[in-house]
């Protein structure tokens, strides 16, 4: 399961993100692997190119953060998305993030939740910051999709500093609009939906996720994108 946060739309929780945690993990059980975001897009940057995997900071919200911190979590070698896990699959989830030069490549995490019939949570934050949505670009390959590489400074758990090539998504001149998704899920056997606190839930299944969405953008390239007018 990955899951995407916002602490602030779920209302006041005793104890914070370690009870969102707590009460995720105990949904899935001891067999069930969690993954979170590390992402640090807004601060890992072709003008600030460094990505330290012990220390840089999810960019993506307090319960991203604070479960990046946790005792156990794995995190995955990438600069920009990385991602932390907990669970008997957690490590085999991340291992080979290492050789995609995209965030959303062959190897993601994010890609083998698909695989392994897993499922993309939502929890408070809506549907529209759905990263897979960046794999499924990847594989349907729109017109405006990855452009340039950058080369970034990243250090490993040992403190050795690597040089390392990603390509980048480039969506200048237009927006994501990834919500647009949601209609074309099957509620009660792709998307569920239901309320939490003072929030709501959607719970996607990845595979008809990224069906889904690779099919419409075969379909139209912008299907999930919108120009900005300026």
């Amino acid at each position: 399961m990955f899951v995407h946060s916002s602490l602030s739309k779920l209302g006041w929780v005793e104890g914070g993100p370690e009870t969102v945690i707590a009460g995720l993990r105990r949904a899935l059980g001891k067999q069930g692997t969690l993954l979170l975001p590390g992402f640090s897009f807004s601060t890992v940057t072709k003008e600030q190119p460094l990505f330290d995997i012990r220390h840089t900071p999810s960019c993506v919200g307090a319960i991203s953060e604070y479960f990046r911190t946790m005792p156990g979590v794995v995190r995955s070698w990438h600069p920009t998305h990385s991602v932390c896990g907990i669970g008997p699959l957690a490590q085999h989830l991340i291992d080979r993030h290492a050789e995609d030069e995209t965030p959303v490549g062959a190897h993601s995490p994010l890609r083998t939740v698909r695989d392994l019939w897993g499922q993309v949570v939502f929890l408070g934050c809506g549907v529209s910051p759905n990263t897979s949505m960046h794999g499924v670009e990847e594989l349907a390959r729109p017109p405006f999709f990855l452009r340039e590489y950058y080369t970034y400074q990243m250090t490993d758990w040992d403190g050795q500093v690597h040089n390392v090539r990603h390509r980048h998504h480039d969506f200048r001149g237009w927006r994501q609009r990834y919500e647009r998704l949601e209609p074309f899920l099957a509620r009660g056997t792709e998307l569920h939906e239901g309320p939490v606190l003072e929030g709501r839930v959607h719970i996607m299944e990845a595979r008809a996720l990224w069906a889904r969405g690779v099919a419409e953008m075969k379909r139209n390239p912008f299907a999930f994108v919108e120009r900005i007018i300026s």
